[in-house]
């Protein structure tokens, strides 16, 4: 699952390829609420959890996503 949230995540961010340690400000990638939303609606597909647009505005790499998910998928 992860595998296909990054490459969805390369998709919304516009650039060529991410990795887990990928972080939005060296890709250059435009962390804005389009992106936030997108991620959101992301996210639901891939694990079926839904994090907070808010709690996404304060993350800087897909890392910190899979951190906040991963968090999330325990207390369930």
């Amino acid at each position: 699952m992860e595998d296909r949230f990054i490459k969805g995540m390369a998709e919304i961010l516009e650039v060529e390829s991410l990795t887990k340690e990928s972080r939005f400000d060296e890709i250059g990638a435009d962390w804005d609420s389009l992106a936030i939303v997108s991620t959101i609606a992301l996210l639901d597909e891939c694990f079926e959890i839904m994090i907070p647009g808010a709690k996404l505005a304060e993350v800087s790499s897909i890392d910190e996503i899979l951190s906040i998910v991963n968090q999330n998928i325990e207390t369930i």
